[in-house]
């Protein structure tokens, strides 16, 4: 009993951090709790993925509601990038689910750094003197079916992409632009813990003792997302996606 009491205890302070920073980056948590799951818990790469899921579920949501309140979301790209994502995300979700766990995290580890390396240059880099192009509200259903693919594919990959994606392409601002990660992601989630569950690759005790830490965790840390200045916002979630990518390194580096 003690030793139970014990590891609710310590999923229930995880999901409070993975929920603050899902709330405060925009990306439901996930992206913390997939490598934290490998590399302390020794879960395979679509266990890890499915149990995380649980959480990202209500960060997600809950999330995306405090986006819609205090940030404000343009509902016309918003329903078109959830549209778009949810059948994307079925088939990503399909196909990771029947591939080994190895070559799977590598491939979310260098899709991350990716990405993060975008950012880092657009913050740091040299400064373009024109205006961002913004492109028509029609494009975002590109971004929907890219980021509704990665989403079934790696759980969380939808958000991290539709980040800079909607910043780049669409003129947002970093905390817009998190908003509309989830929006992407919303309902695609529900698909994603469906087909993960239905492959049995859930551990569904931990995931709810997340998931219940997560939901107190998130408010909070959009409420810091939408006080921090826009260049280190952007420059924390380039930083949280590369120590993402190291954790999974170092657990593919142990044979996990």
């Amino acid at each position: 009993m003690a030793q139970m009491l014990l590891r609710l205890l310590t999923y229930l302070v995880l999901g409070l951090v993975f929920g603050y920073l899902g709330g405060l980056f925009g990306i439901g948590g996930g992206l913390i709790a997939i490598p934290a799951l490998g590399v302390f818990f020794g879960y395979s790469e679509q266990l890890a993925q499915g149990t995380a899921l649980v959480m990202v579920v209500p960060n997600v949501l809950l999330g995306l509601w405090n986006y819609v309140r205090k940030v404000g979301v343009d509902a016309r790209l918003a329903i078109t990038l959830a549209v778009t994502a949810v059948p994307f995300t079925y088939i990503g979700a399909h196909v990771a689910t029947t591939l080994p766990s190895a070559p799977l995290r590598i491939a979310f580890a260098i899709f991350i750094t990716a990405i993060a390396a975008q950012m880092v240059w657009r913050t740091f880099g040299p400064r373009s003197p024109s205006a961002p192009r913004v492109l028509p509200w029609p494009f975002a259903g590109v971004v929907g079916v890219i980021g509704g693919t990665l989403s079934g594919f790696f759980s969380v990959g939808g958000a991290v992409f539709a980040v800079p994606a909607m910043s780049l392409m669409f003129g947002l601002s970093q905390v817009a632009a998190q908003g509309m990660g989830l929006a992407l992601v919303a309902p695609g989630t529900v698909v994603s813990i469906v087909t993960y569950a239905l492959a049995h690759d859930v551990d569904w005790f931990p995931g709810i003792a997340l998931a219940v830490g997560g939901a107190f965790a998130v408010p909070h840390g959009v409420n810091l997302a939408k006080r921090l200045p826009e260049r280190v916002l952007r420059s924390l979630f380039a930083l949280l996606m590369l120590a993402a990518a190291a954790g999974l390194v170092v657990r593919s580096s142990h044979g996990g």
